[in-house]
C-alpha cells in the first residue's frame, strides 16, 4: 500500500493536489474577505442590512452549483480533464481581475458578480477533480488520494477564511493582489497535471440543465451503492456546513468568547477532519471499508450529542479573550467534541468518495459526480433553511447541534439497512494511466 503523503511527490497527483488546494483557498479567501467587508462596512456599499448581505453572498456563491453542475459533468466526460483544469484556472485569473475592478469602483453588483463566477469556477472544477483521480491513481491508492484531497480542502478553507478576514481589514488592493497571485500559482500547478483522456469524446452536450440534471441522477441511481454514497456525502456537507455557519453566534452567544474564539472553533474542527481523513487511509489498507463509514456516523452522533449537552447554559457576563475562554472548565470538552466530530467526519466521508468513484461507470463518471455536487448543494441549502427555521422558533444553537447529531444516527441506520454486509469490501481494478 502506498502512503498517501508519498503521492504528493508523483506527477500524477502532486500538481493536481496543488491546483485543487489553491483553488479552494482562493474561493474562501475572496468569499470571506467580501463577507467581512459587507458585515463591518456595509454602509459604504449598500443600505441593506449586513445579516441579509451575508446570506445573499452565500446564496450567490452556491447558485452556480444548481445551474451549471450538469453542464460541468458533461464537459468533464467529453474533454481531457487536465486541459479543463487549466482552462478553469485561466477563468479564475479573469474572475480575480473582475473582482479587482469591483473593488476599485466600489461596486457591490460587480463584486457579487465575481462571487457568482467564483462559484462557477468551483462548479466546473468539481467533476474534473473527482473524476480525474481514478484515471491517475491505482484502485489501492484511491482512498489515500481522496484522504489527501479532503484534508487539503479543509485546510484550504481554514487558511483561506483566515486570510480573507485579515485582508478585509487592509486596502482592497491587497485582496486583489493575493487572489491574483493565488490564481496564477494555481494555473502554473495545473500545467503539471498529466493528460486524462475523455471517456466519451463523442458526447453531445445537452444545454438544458434541468433535463440533464435528471439524467445525471439516473446515472447515479444505476448502482445503489453509488446513490447511497452520494446521500452520505451530501449529509456530511449539510452537517458540516450547519456547524460552520453557527460558529460565530455559538462562540459569542453560547461560549461568551471574542472574535478569536471563532477561529479556534474553526481550526479545531478542520484539524479533526484532516486527521480523520488521513487516519482513514491508514485503517483502510487500500480498500473501501463500510465499517469506517459506519464508525464515522456513530462517532459524529455521540460527540455531536455531547457537544449539545456540554455547551454552557448561559455565556459569561463579559466577553472572554482566548486565554480566559480556555480557562473556563467546560471549554476543553467543547473543543474535544469538535475535534472528534471532525475526525469521525473524515472517517465517514473519504470511503464514500472512493466508493462513488470506483463504482460509477467510467463512461459517465463525471456526470455522476455532477449529480453528487447538485445533491450536496441541495442538502446544504435545506440544512441552512431548517436551521434558520428552528432558531427562529426559539430553539438554541446547542439544541440545533443535538438535532443534527441525531441525523447522524439516522444516517448510520440507513447505512446498516441498505448495506448490511458492507458498503463494499471493494477491490475493483481500474486501468491506471502511469506510475508517477
Amino acid at each position: 500500500m502506498s502512503n498517501s503523503f508519498s503521492l504528493l511527490a508523483t506527477r500524477r497527483f502532486g500538481p493536481f493536489f496543488g491546483t485543487q488546494f489553491l483553488g479552494a483557498f482562493n474561493d474562501n479567501l475572496f468569499k470571506n474577505a467580501l463577507i467581512v467587508l459587507l458585515t463591518f462596512h456595509a454602509a459604504q456599499w449598500t443600505t441593506l442590512a449586513p445579516e441579509l448581505l451575508a446570506n445573499v453572498a452565500a446564496g450567490v456563491f452556491i447558485l452556480p452549483f444548481f445551474l451549471f453542475s450538469a453542464t460541468a459533468g458533461q464537459l468533464a466526460d467529453k474533454y481531457d480533464k487536465a486541459l479543463l483544469a487549466r482552462l478553469v484556472k485561466v477563468l479564475e485569473i479573469g474572475i480575480v481581475l473582475i473582482a479587482g475592478v469591483g473593488f476599485q469602483l466600489h461596486s457591490l453588483p460587480v463584486l457579487l458578480g465575481a462571487l457568482f463566477l467564483f462559484g462557477l469556477h468551483s462548479t466546473l472544477f468539481g467533476p474534473v477533480k473527482y473524476a480525474l483521480l481514478p484515471q491517475h491513481l491505482r484502485d489501492d491508492e484511491l482512498v489515500g488520494g481522496n484522504a489527501m484531497i479532503e484534508a487539503g480542502t479543509f485546510v484550504a478553507i481554514l487558511v483561506g477564511t483566515l486570510a480573507g478576514g485579515l485582508l478585509a481589514s487592509m486596502d482592497s488592493l491587497w485582496i486583489t493582489a493575493a487572489c491574483l497571485a493565488t490564481a496564477v500559482a494555481g494555473y502554473l500547478a495545473s500545467r503539471g497535471v498529466p493528460a486524462a483522456p475523455a471517456p466519451d469524446p463523442a458526447l453531445r452536450i445537452n444545454p438544458n440543465p434541468f433535463s440533464e440534471t435528471w439524467r445525471n441522477i439516473g446515472y447515479a441511481r444505476e448502482d445503489r451503492k453509488v446513490f447511497l454514497a452520494i446521500l452520505g456525502i451530501s449529509w456530511f456537507w449539510l452537517f458540516g456546513a450547519l456547524l460552520l455557519a453557527q460558529f460565530p453566534a455559538y462562540a459569542r452567544s453560547v461560549l461568551g468568547g471574542s472574535e478569536t474564539s471563532v477561529t479556534l472553533l474553526l481550526a479545531t474542527f478542520t484539524f479533526g477532519v484532516g486527521i480523520g481523513s488521513l487516519l482513514c487511509e491508514r485503517l483502510s489498507a487500500g480498500q473501501v471499508k463500510a465499517g469506517l463509514v459506519l464508525l464515522g456516523a456513530i462517532g459524529m452522533l455521540l460527540f455531536g450529542l455531547d457537544l449539545s449537552f456540554s455547551s454552557p447554559a448561559r455565556p459569561a457576563a463579559a466577553t472572554l479573550g482566548l486565554q480566559a475562554l480556555l480557562a473556563v472548565p467546560g471549554t476543553p470538552r467543547v473543543l474535544v467534541d469538535l475535534f472528534a466530530i471532525g475526525l469521525f467526519g473524515g472517517l465517514f466521508i473519504v470511503p464514500l468518495y472512493a466508493l462513488m468513484q470506483l463504482r460509477a461507470n467510467p463512461a459517465h463518471r463525471a456526470r455522476v459526480i455532477a449529480a453528487n455536487n447538485i445533491a450536496n448543494a441541495l442538502f446544504m441549502v435545506a440544512g441552512a433553511l431548517l436551521a434558520a427555521k428552528l432558531l427562529s422558533a426559539g430553539y438554541t444553537i446547542p439544541q440545533l447541534f443535538g438535532f443534527a447529531a441525531v441525523g447522524n444516527g439516522a444516517m448510520a441506520l440507513l447505512i446498516v439497512r441498505l448495506a448490511p454486509g458492507s458498503l463494499g469490501r471493494l477491490r475493483r481494478r481500474l486501468p491506471t494511466t502511469g506510475q508517477g
